[in-house]
This record gives structure tokens, sequence and C-alpha cells, in this order.
């Protein structure tokens, strides 16, 4: 099983700012962190868009460059998932819901599950990806999700 640690190198005092200016921070300084981590790792916003995808993460989900994901919806601009069948067909609407990252977003608590990518590159196999998610909090409300993604 993937383990994944998320450790901070200094800490965040906040300060008197206006709730604009705290989601803004807020996800400032989650979108430098994914941007620069080493682990595959998502963050999205509360409207499913990309707010930063770290460089592993982009190649292990097929999705190219991370600069040409930023700001697409999650499931209708860059990523497409596929069931476990032999068949891989696309998921429905009612199966994508209960992916990680947007079951996190929904419920507002740790979500967890698989996920099988459709491979971008002809030849290349559809990833099976293990996904672990955690809501974003911006003044005590869900803003989005961080995910931190591990190969099966």
């Amino acid at each position: 099983m993937a383990h994944v640690e998320l450790s901070l190198s200094e800490v965040f005092a906040p300060t008197a700012r206006t709730p604009l200016e705290q989601k803004s921070d807020n996800f400032g300084q989650w979108s430098a962190t994914v941007t620069r981590a080493d682990e595959p790792c998502l963050l999205i916003d509360a409207d499913t868009r990309v707010v930063a995808v770290s460089a592993s993460g982009c190649e292990l989900l097929c999705l190219g460059c991370p600069d040409d994901v930023i700001g697409l919806p999650l499931l209708d601009g860059c990523l497409r998932l596929l069931d476990f069948t032999a068949h891989r067909g696309e998921l429905t609407e009612q199966e994508t819901d209960k992916i990680p990252p947007l079951l996190a977003l929904h419920s507002g608590r740790l979500a967890r599950g698989l996920l099988r990518v459709q491979a971008a590159a002809a030849g290349r196999t559809d990833p099976t990806v293990d996904a672990i998610s955690t809501p974003v909090l911006t003044d005590g409300r869900v803003a989005g999700s961080l995910t931190f993604f591990s190969e099966v």
C-alpha cells in the first residue's frame, strides 16, 4: 500500500485579510506547494477547476504539461476516467461524482479510492492510481480539494 506524507517547512501565520484575500492566499500557498511537489498531486477549487498540479501528477495522470491544464474543469477538460471492466468504458456522471477529489469537495471529508485513467499516448497502458483527497478549507468552508496519487 502506498504511503503519502505532507510536511510544511514553514508556518503560515494568518493575518487580518478580507475573505477574498484569505481564499486567494490559502489557494496561493497550496498552489505553490503542489506546483513544487515531487509527488503526484492535484489541487482543485470548489468549481472543480484545476488550480495546481505537480509535474509528476501530470505525467502519471496523462495530462501533458501543468500549464496546459490550469484553469480547466477536472473532468470536462482534462482527466478522462475509465471503469474497471475489460471493456474500459468511460465513467458515468454518477460514478465520477464519487471519485476522491470530488467526494472530498462535496462531503468535506477525507476520501480515498482507485481510478483508472485513459492514457493519452497510443501504446501506453491506462494507469490505475490510488487517490487520497482532503478538503481545503477557507473560513471553515470547503473551497477545494487536494489529492495525492500513487500508481498501483
